[in-house]
């Protein structure tokens, strides 16, 4: 009995031994592994179908139970010191092959930006920008609505019957109902000659008090250097129990100081006439006019810029607003026209012509954020 204890002791210590010198040669090339395919090699080679702890792993149904136990415990042992370092290795040469590759894919940010990758932002897109940031500060805000009209919103809540020169073909584009019926004026729908319908929209949606502007795309049948089929316009609109004339004047007046960075800016009203206002005026801005320029300011003309004036009792109403209650102002200007005037753009039509080059020439740099804090057009941003 000591005899075949004391030999199973000397089979037990030439396992350990035998486990240990293969975990440790193991756990060198591991170590010694230059990068990632070098590593699965490695891998293979000790846990793959023909590994070596694979083959150990052959040789237990050889043995009898007592040393087939010590040695699977011995094998299972190395198997998870190797996972381990395999594991803890692989991250390590993860990291390097990362680092390597950043360091080569590195930019030298001192470099001047090329100029023909530079985008621009379009003048128009900047204007919005402007506005809605003065607006803001003034308590307004952004309402949308459809391009296509119908009649209702577009000219009948306006105050406008079906006799109204701007309801005339020459003037508006209209859309059939059905393209298998006769076309009728009176029921067709049309492309907005106006952003007024937002206004009734609004007023039929949402309860006094009201403060909006409402920009977009408006289409009228119009082609010249002042004139195109699509513009850009913005309305607004104040409607509550004690607005006056005097809060339009003096909403107006803080816009286009803010607008043409001049604080003293002369401004003038004169008496006009629109259906959907009552009484009606048009705004105009102090200019100097030469036989070669046309600078914005003290001068010794005027500027037309806007129209405005206080809602038409019968606009509130089609609104569903009970005008011996409430009251308010609206206004409305082209986009387009007051950019050509702030940046010194002579001709329309080529905002809409697509050229790279007056682009370029007029457009805004892309980080250049109009606000009332930083600035609206930065002088710096626009590149000439």
């Amino acid at each position: 009995m000591v005899g075949q204890d004391s030999s199973f002791l000397r089979m037990k210590v030439d396992i350990m031994e035998n486990i240990k010198d293969l975990e440790a040669k193991i756990i060198a090339e591991v170590n010694a592994a230059s990068d990632l395919k070098t590593l699965d090699e490695v891998r293979v080679s000790v846990l793959g179908k023909k590994g070596s702890i694979t083959a150990e792993m052959k040789t237990l149904g050889q043995m009898d139970a007592e040393s087939r136990i010590e040695k699977a415990k011995e094998l299972n042992a190395i198997k998870d010191a190797v996972e381990s370092a395999l594991e803890a290795r692989k991250t390590v040469l993860e990291n390097e092959a990362l680092n390597d590759k950043l360091k080569t894919e590195t930019v030298d940010v001192t470099l001047p930006v090329r100029p023909e990758t530079q985008g621009r932002i379009h003048p128009i897109s900047k204007i919005f920008e402007e506005v809605f940031a003065i607006f803001g500060e003034l308590g307004f805000e952004v309402a949308e609505g459809p391009d296509i009209e119908d009649q209702f919103h577009n000219f009948n809540a306006l105050n406008m019957p079906l006799d109204h020169p701007a309801r005339q073909m020459q003037d508006t584009f209209y859309i059939k109902h059905d393209k298998d019926q006769a076309f009728r004026m009176d029921d067709a729908y049309v492309i907005r000659t106006q952003t007024s319908g937002i206004q009734i929209r609004t007023m039929e949606k949402k309860a006094p008090p009201i403060r909006i502007i409402a920009p977009g795309r408006t289409y009228r049948s119009d082609m010249d250097a002042t004139h195109t089929p699509m513009f850009h316009q913005l309305e607004g609109l104040v409607i509550d129990k004690t607005t006056t004339l005097a809060h339009l004047k003096s909403c107006l007046y803080d816009f286009v100081k803010a607008y043409f960075e001049i604080d003293d800016l002369p401004v003038r009203y004169r008496p006009s006439y629109f259906p959907f206002t009552e009484p009606s005026a048009e705004m105009d801005i102090g200019c100097l006019k030469t036989a070669t320029e046309l600078k914005v300011g003290a001068g010794n003309d005027w500027l037309e810029i806007l129209g405005c004036g206080m809602v038409h009792p019968n606009v509130l109403r089609a609104g569903g607003i009970d005008p011996d209650e409430y009251q308010g102002f609206a206004f409305g200007m082209g986009i387009d026209r007051i950019a050509m005037l702030k940046y010194g753009i002579p001709d329309l039509r080529t905002f809409f012509e697509s050229d790279v080059r007056w682009l370029k020439h007029y457009g805004f740099v892309p980080l250049d954020f109009a606000s009332m804090t930083g600035g609206l057009s930065n002088n710096g941003g626009q590149l000439r």
